[in-house]
């Protein structure tokens, strides 16, 4: 890891830089699969599922049987800790709900907002070197506690062209049987244009590698919507002296072990506590089976050294964290000044991890500086809002005045009649 000590404030964009490949070269690739999928659909999507996968599929979806007998692939324990997970998490996302907002804005004006589900919904889960059935949990879920009509799975196959039979158990758990065997920008591509098989959505989520998230940032130029840019993992963890430094080595190898295009930063007012995890790293790395990707990972990360708690707060709110973890005793400070985070984990028992799995809240965050514009998965993320008005003949004597007034001053002309030929029609009466 890099080791940084007490940086001007003007190095720290440079500082900050996440490992990522220049977004032209990506978008380029992918409008290229983007253009073949809309005109050759699913012909085009197995093509390309040969080409990066290095499997050919003669079935895009998973069939029912297939499914069903996922559960006896897997063990009792590990499905009684998705159950557990799965109860966590839809407490924590059945609590989001919002009840209908109705004001009578003026006399005889009535105002309400009520949320609808978006209907189409397509989910993207990692497959890769790490499937991730946690994730169809994260989405998969509040999906369902939205009211989503319709809600499409697709997940990268292995070399035998199956999926790992803990995401189809998860899938099924959650209530979604409509798997399909493809991954990267082909399942995006898929859901955006729809295929012979694979139907268009309206709005796609999950994590990705940087294809993958570049790919759901071009899907919006037709029309579907996206959850958040969300790329490669990072985490961020704040320490001081007193910290445990076993403990912060251990958060920030769970992320670096993601992806080699993952970063994990440490920022602390102490050199000597940079020097313990640096150490604790290399020892924990040795042990890891996934080492050799959380080294290349760890290559591109930081250990940087400040100078104050307050300089600290302000370098991670430029960061902007996906994954945040409070290992300061000063708590409250952190707690209080953060701005830009994707999620929040306090105090040395609460890794990283859990917010991953089992506590409840959501693991599909904004990555590579996107959490100072955006909030991570919630419920909110499947619901939209329509706003509703109804206006009496009383109200519409009340505000059509200065709703005249307006449109005259903008020049708009018929939206002044709209409302002059209401109201001379009330005169007449």
């Amino acid at each position: 890891m890099k080791k940084i000590i007490n940086p001007d404030k003007a190095s720290w964009p440079k500082i900050l830089e996440r490992p990522v490949r220049a977004f032209d070269d990506v978008e380029e690739l992918v409008k290229k699969v983007f253009l073949d999928i809309q005109k050759n659909g699913d012909v085009s999507v197995k093509k390309y599922t040969a080409l990066y996968d290095q499997v050919d599929i003669d079935e895009i979806f998973v069939d029912q049987k297939t499914i069903a007998q996922a559960s006896s692939l897997i063990s009792e324990e590990l499905k009684d800790a998705i159950r557990l997970a799965k109860d966590n998490i839809e407490k924590f996302h059945k609590n989001q709900r919002t009840e209908t907002v109705k004001t009578e804005t003026t006399d005889g004006v009535v105002c309400w907002q009520v949320k609808k589900p978006v209907e189409k919904i397509g989910l993207y889960i990692p497959g890769g070197t790490a499937p991730l059935f946690s994730s169809v949990l994260m989405l998969a879920i509040p999906a369902k506690i939205a009211g989503c009509s319709e809600v499409i799975l697709c997940t990268p196959p292995d070399k035998e062209g199956k999926i790992n039979p803990a995401i189809l158990f998860t899938a099924a758990l959650c209530g979604v049987t409509r798997i399909a065997k493809i991954g990267g920008v082909q399942a995006i591509g898929a859901m955006t244009f729809g295929t012979e098989t694979i139907p268009k959505v309206d709005k796609i989520f999950g994590p990705g590698n940087q294809y993958v998230t570049v790919a759901k940032q071009v899907a919006t130029k037709y029309g579907v919507a996206i959850d958040m840019p969300a790329g490669p993992s990072e985490l961020l963890v704040v320490a001081d002296k007193n910290s445990n430094a076993a403990f912060i080595a251990s958060d920030l190898l769970s992320q670096a072990e993601h992806g080699t295009d993952s970063q994990v930063v440490l920022v602390s007012t102490s050199k000597t506590m940079l020097e313990k995890v640096e150490k604790e790293v290399e020892k924990q790395l040795e042990v890891l089976e996934r080492k050799e990707i959380a080294r290349i990972s760890i290559s591109n990360s930081k250990l940087i050294c400040v100078e104050s708690e307050q300089e600290a707060v302000d370098l991670i709110n430029t960061y902007a964290p996906e994954h945040f973890i409070i290992a300061s005793e000063n708590e409250s400070f952190f707690i209080e000044n953060i701005q830009n985070a994707g999620s929040v984990f306090i105090g040395q028992y609460t890794p990283e991890s859990a917010g991953d799995y089992a506590s409840g809240t959501n693991h599909t965050l904004p990555t590579n500086g996107y959490a100072k514009a955006y909030s991570g998965v919630n419920l909110d993320s499947f619901l939209k809002s329509i706003t509703f008005q109804k206006i009496s003949t009383k109200g519409l004597k009340n505000i059509g005045k200065s709703i005249e007034v307006m449109a005259e001053a903008e020049g708009l002309q018929a939206h002044k009649n709209a409302v002059s030929i209401r109201l001379k029609s009330l005169k007449d009466e």
